[in-house]
């Protein structure tokens, strides 16, 4: 009886908390709370904070000095460094703006009507500078202090996220077993002493589950209104658009602005300029300053998000413009890991190659290998090992990033949370096709050279070894 009990009080306590666990009724309180729509704002959360942070001090510094200054960038991309901040620019504003439709879709659900303006006081922001809510944060150390409550917040909820999963499994667990003892006839002789401890213990794994997921939905975005979430991915949105301004204020259009707007951006910090006088302190910068100097600098014929993504749009020549950049990317990782072993190519592996070659490919090659020398020679062969190496030392690095690039933009990985830090300006979607070409087809054609000298290199080593002492000293002599 008293086993009998214990099994009739768990499951009643199963079957209320699934009846809990409905939808709750209309209220004013449930109409406002974000629920289960937490994961997703966490994601959103994620996003604007990784764009917030790529355009901070270190980030902008390694764009400056670093990737803009690749080799493989300046071969094949561009030399000019306003074109390649400019095109750096443009993606970061346009992940901001898709961001900011995702923000503008809560927005719709809030009470406050100046939230639900946030669509067209983001424009407005974007276009002449003016932010009529005053929801940019005024200085950096303020924004960094609403970004760590942030990050805390999708911590939070993505524990929450875990332990919902750990819950579930728990509960499936334990409901196993009440199906062991429905099947011994329901008076608990399907269950022995070992088994009906397994069940306490998973009940009690149950409840502590369930008093955990209780506590995280309290602390985490699941809690939280849709006001009071939408208000701080506003605050952010504004905030990194701001800052976005505020470096790359004059990229590309540095004799559209007057001085003054030189001085108080950090433009300099990105265009240094003998003329221009130094910049302020960066992070004690209030953005209020930026803002205001942007009101008076002259407007272009388009709107500013428009402009930024036009100026993603690859242009005629590029791979991107011809949507062949991963199959470039592809071929290029191809190669690599062919001059790491050229003895270990084989017929296969060399018309799998062949393959993936282009038709322009294909016709230069065929043009530089038509009448080749064959005879093998110790010196040209290291001379092309070297050639090899120098070329793949620039190009592999813009192969393998724009195949991480692609990836990131899959339509699977579009709402991830975490971003990689590969700007388009580091792959090969800009780059001139005609230059990706010339490097290819050296790259084939050393590569031949180098197959076909390990080859007959490996024949005579082995047809050397086939050799009797007498016929090899007779080679010697």
């Amino acid at each position: 009886m008293a086993l009998e009990s214990w099994l009739t009080k768990v499951r009643s306590a199963m079957s209320s908390a699934k009846s809990s666990g409905a939808p709750p009724g209309p209220g004013p309180r449930n109409k406002s709370t974000v629920g289960i729509l937490a994961f997703e704002v966490a994601s959103l959360m994620s996003r604007l904070l990784h764009i917030w942070r790529a355009v901070g001090d270190a980030a902008v510094a390694r764009l400056r000095h670093e990737i803009i200054n690749l080799d493989g960038v300046r071969k094949l991309v561009s030399d000019d460094d306003d074109y390649l901040l400019g095109l750096a620019c443009a993606e970061l504003v346009d992940a901001l703006r898709a961001a900011s439709d995702s923000v503008a879709a809560l927005a719709a659900r809030c009470a406050d009507p100046a939230l639900r303006d946030f669509r067209d006081a983001f424009l407005e922001l974007a276009d002449t500078g003016r932010d009529r809510h005053r929801w940019a944060a005024p200085t950096w150390k303020e924004m960094e202090a609403r970004a760590h409550k942030m990050d805390k917040q999708v911590a939070s909820t993505t524990a929450l996220r875990r332990a919902m999963e750990e819950l579930a499994e728990a509960e499936h667990g334990l409901r196993k077993l009440l199906q062991l003892q429905c099947g011994g006839g329901g008076n608990g002789k399907g269950l022995s002493a070992s088994k009906i401890s397994v069940a306490a213990e998973q009940q009690q794994l149950v409840f502590s589950k369930k008093q955990e997921v209780k506590h995280l939905k309290q602390t985490s975005l699941w809690g939280c209104t849709f006001d009071t979430v939408v208000a701080s991915l506003a605050r952010a949105a504004f905030s990194t658009l701001a800052r976005i301004k505020l470096v790359f204020g004059a990229a590309g259009q540095q004799e559209r602005h007057p001085p003054l707007y030189r001085s108080l951006t950090l433009s300099s910090a990105v265009h240094p300029s003998v003329d221009a006088p130094p910049p302020l302190s960066r992070k004690s910068m209030s953005m209020e300053e930026m803002l205001f100097v942007d009101l008076e600098a002259p407007k272009r014929g388009g709107g500013f998000l428009e402009d930024s993504s036009a100026a993603l749009t690859p242009p005629p020549g590029t791979l991107g413009a011809a949507a062949l950049a991963p199959r470039y990317a592809g071929l290029v990782i191809s190669i690599e890991r062919m001059v790491r072993s050229p003895r270990l190519v084989g017929p296969e592996e060399r018309d799998e190659l062949y393959g993936m070659l282009t038709a322009s490919v294909r016709a230069q090659l065929r043009a530089r290998l038509r009448g080749a020398v064959a005879a093998a020679d110790p010196g040209l062969a290291v001379q092309w090992r070297a050639a090899l190496v120098g070329i793949l030392a620039w190009l592999s690095p813009m192969a393998h990033a724009t195949m991480r690039w692609q990836a990131e933009r899959s339509f699977e990985r579009r709402n991830a949370a975490a971003t990689a830090d590969v700007l388009v300006v580091q792959t090969l979607q800009m780059a001139e096709r005609d230059k990706v070409d010339a490097a290819v087809v050296e790259l084939l054609v050393g590569l031949n050279y180098v197959w076909r000298f390990d080859k007959e290199m490996s024949f005579f080593a082995v047809h050397r070894q086939q050799l009797t002492p007498a016929a090899e000293m007779a080679m010697q002599q």
